[in-house]
């Protein structure tokens, strides 16, 4: 079964409440994995996260939450490393785990470029190791700087210039070059070097991936030069020049300016060849003498390469086909209940730490008290109706579809006394009804602000890198001041009159642990400077529920200023409680229909509905403008215009942080010299000239937006062959309709 069948049956709740689950587990995973090199999870497991979370998304594209882990690469930099900014990001790779995924992904590309010819890929191992980005200028190496969170990268330039495998100088190389690859290390090298660190009473590592990761970021060069570290090539990012045509004369041209890359790339010309190849890796990954997980599809023709482009986190012409997993036995010595941002009590199991695949697994997500109980959410048995309980003996599957997972229980290990688990009907935080609502499978906190878990995860994530990412106050000094009693931070606004409240209190922010004079200059400043904010900054540092960092970016294009928005979302407020009754309607009408045995007729619920509230036209009009924005759905524009224009808390701790802001900016315009720069757009119907995500693409890359559907507010609609509803509804509004010549005349012409 595939990943998007197995999340066919969820409900938008469980979709909702699964895409939360798995946002935090995949942070804590990025967290261990890339900052502190001390993974918790597989890389497998953690893959299958990923892949669940793309799954869900790509069937609710509503609820993409703002840490949505689509978005994101890798994660924060060590302390104590200067940094590098990226100047072309260092994007993960999209990963397969069946032959039907590679498949999907041959047939996306064709469909994205309109290519029915031949189509020829690379094939090469994908080594288990750390990323790393080599510049050189001149064929001297100069910057040497790891992938960190895509963007920014720590300088590890001292430490890689003691790799053998790194080249100090090339010749024939171009003016610029950035070669990147992998560092990584031997398995008899990792061997040796535990033993030396057993022999001397020093950390022995987990596995040949972490030994190399920790070897190169270390702060003395020495300390690396001493480690048996070792890098392949496998591809590049900033250039002056092209390196070749197509991806695999490029790899052979790095090979001939003296990087080591891997041998066992090959040129495939079919599926077919790139599976075989897969399955011989595969056969040969024991022996190989180094860690691989998998094998690296990429797009031949440099050319298409260029065309088909990245998405935000991930380039769209390779992908990494990822072996199978494994299994593992450990016992369940206990279940904690942890609160999350939005209330949701999510359990997770503890476990006796197990070693699987070399990398210790300690804990896993029991998903919801129905999960524990041995059933799903329409109350059918899963795991044969077995339930899970403490001291049992428990499965870890390593790439399911929720990972770590506890796959199976086994009986006739369960301990005597060994009692069902009563799942909290309280807050364990705040001692707050935890409530259930009909058709969750979640349950949730009711405290709001007052549950000091909830609170303090809101404030996490105020001062997240996409949000303020104030230098100075990350989580471990959130949690701090979260609880202190003579200053406190509880709500954003408090972020900001903590100078003033310092200079008026007898006791200093300087006497409190990690905090001296210079330090907390350095704060205040921090603090000050984040008065001035980006309004796609401001909108998803504030933690609405499925707002996301790009959605947050179309919102900010969309009205450009804070006093537009605000506007619109308690303009549109009546328009969007009807919305929620017409919700409540269909939901009634279908268990009613249900109950009775006859036909849904749910459309007539919620119109009647409609007409009994009423709302103005204006308040119509700003939630059609709100819902016709690309990427905002009916679920988003709920959350959104709920949190923001009900009176209450919420709204009146986003009002106390407007006061502290000296200005939120507009977002900037892009192509301002382009004739469609600033308009709406709408396309409809059936492109000919190129597929409907290049032509996305262009209209945004010449300062256009791009909407959905038709409303008031669209500029301009380009309509092809077999276009219906939307180009009506243009006709009816006056607005001006194009055919695909005149858009193509005027997106060629533009800058």
């Amino acid at each position: 079964m595939t990943e998007a069948q197995k999340v066919g049956t969820l409900t938008e709740t469980e979709a909702r409440d699964e895409l939360a689950r798995l946002a935090a587990e995949i942070g804590r995973a990025n967290e261990a994995y890339h900052r502190l090199d001390a993974p918790e999870i597989t890389d497998a497991e953690y893959d299958a996260l990923k892949r669940r979370n793309a799954a869900v998304e790509a069937r609710f594209p509503a609820l993409k939450r703002p840490d949505s882990p689509s978005d994101l690469v890798g994660a924060g930099l060590a302390e104590g490393f200067g940094q590098v900014r990226h100047a072309q990001r260092m994007l993960s790779l999209e990963n397969a785990f069946e032959e039907e995924d590679v498949s999907k992904f041959v047939t996306r590309l064709r469909a994205y470029l309109g290519h029915d010819g031949p189509l020829t890929f690379t094939a090469e191992p994908k080594i288990d190791g750390l990323s790393l980005s080599l510049r050189y200028e001149g064929g001297v190496l100069v910057q040497a700087a790891t992938r960190g969170d895509g963007e920014t990268g720590e300088n590890v330039t001292a430490n890689a210039r003691t790799i053998a495998d790194i080249p100090q100088s090339l010749a024939g190389a171009p003016d610029l070059l950035e070669v990147r690859g992998e560092v990584y290390m031997s398995h008899a090298d990792f061997a040796a070097l535990n033993a030396r660190q057993q022999e001397t009473g020093e950390k022995t590592f987990a596995n040949p991936r972490n030994a190399a990761a920790g070897s190169l970021r270390q702060l003395d060069a020495r300390i690396t030069a001493a480690r048996p570290l070792r890098f392949f090539a496998h591809g590049w990012g900033e250039l002056s020049g092209p390196l070749a045509e197509t991806q695999f004369q490029a790899v052979e041209r790095l090979v001939g300016l003296g990087f080591r890359t891997d041998p066992r790339i090959r040129l495939c010309r079919t599926e077919e060849e790139m599976l075989a190849h897969y399955r011989e890796i595969e056969e040969q990954r024991a022996t190989l003498g180094y860690d691989i997980d998998g094998v690296v599809y990429k797009v031949n023709d440099l050319g298409l390469q260029r065309r088909l482009g990245f998405r935000a986190a991930t380039p769209r012409w390779a992908i990494a086909h990822k072996f199978p997993a494994e299994l593992a036995w450990t016992r369940l010595e206990g279940i904690d209940i942890q609160v999350g941002r939005t209330g949701a009590l999510s359990p997770v199991a503890r476990l006796s730490p197990v070693t699987v695949g070399g990398v210790v697994v300690s804990n896993a997500t029991l998903h919801n008290e129905d999960y524990i109980a041995g059933r799903n959410s329409a109350g059918a048995p899963i795991r044969n109706g077995k339930d899970i309980r403490i001291g049992d003996w428990v499965q870890v599957y390593r790439a399911g579809d929720v990972i770590p997972k506890v796959a199976d229980v086994e009986l006739t290990r369960r301990p005597e006394g060994a009692v069902p688990y009563a799942f909290p009907e309280t807050c364990p935080d705040c001692g707050s009804p935890a409530i259930r609502e009909p058709g969750d499978s979640v349950r949730r906190c009711t405290g709001g602000l007052i549950c000091p878990a909830q609170a303090v995860e809101k404030l996490k994530h105020f001062v997240s890198r996409g949000a303020f990412d104030i230098e100075g106050l990350g989580v471990k000094q959130i949690e701090m001041f979260f609880v202190d009693d003579l200053l406190p931070i509880r709500k954003p606004a408090e972020i900001f009159t903590l100078a003033a409240r310092d200079a008026a209190n007898l006791a200093k922010i300087a006497n409190r642990d990690g905090f001296g004079k210079r330090s907390t200059e350095k704060l205040f400043a921090s603090i000050d400077e984040r008065r001035v904010i980006a309004l796609e900054r401001l909108l998803f540092a504030l933690g609405i529920r499925h707002l996301g960092e790009v959605a947050a970016k179309d919102l900010a294009r969309h009205y450009g200023s804070w006093e537009a928005l605000i506007g619109a979302v308690d303009a549109a407020h009546p328009a969007a409680l009807a919305h929620l009754a017409g919700d409540e309607a269909e939901v009634a009408e279908r268990a009613a229909a249900a109950a009775d045995g006859r036909r849904v007729e749910v459309s007539k619920a919620r119109a009647a509905v409609w007409e009994h509230l009423a709302p103005p036209p204006e308040s119509r009009a700003a939630w059609e403008d709100l819902l016709a924005i690309e990427g905002v759905g009916a679920v988003l524009a709920v959350s959104l215009v709920t949190t923001l224009a009900q009176d209450g808390p919420e709204r009146e701790a986003v009002d106390d942080l407007i006061k502290q802001l000296r200005e939120i900016t507009a977002p900037e315009q892009r192509a301002m010299e382009s004739p469609i720069a600033g308009l709406a757009l709408v396309f409809t119907g059936t492109l000919e000239r190129m597929t409907r995500a290049e032509a996305k693409a262009r209209a945004e890359a010449l300062g256009a937006r791009v909407a959905g559907s038709v409303s008031v507010k669209t500029d301009l609609v380009i309509a092809g062959p077999g276009a219906g509803s939307k180009a009506k509804a243009a006709e009816a509004l006056g607005i001006r309709v194009i055919d695909e010549d005149e858009w193509s005349r005027l997106a060629g012409g533009a800058g």
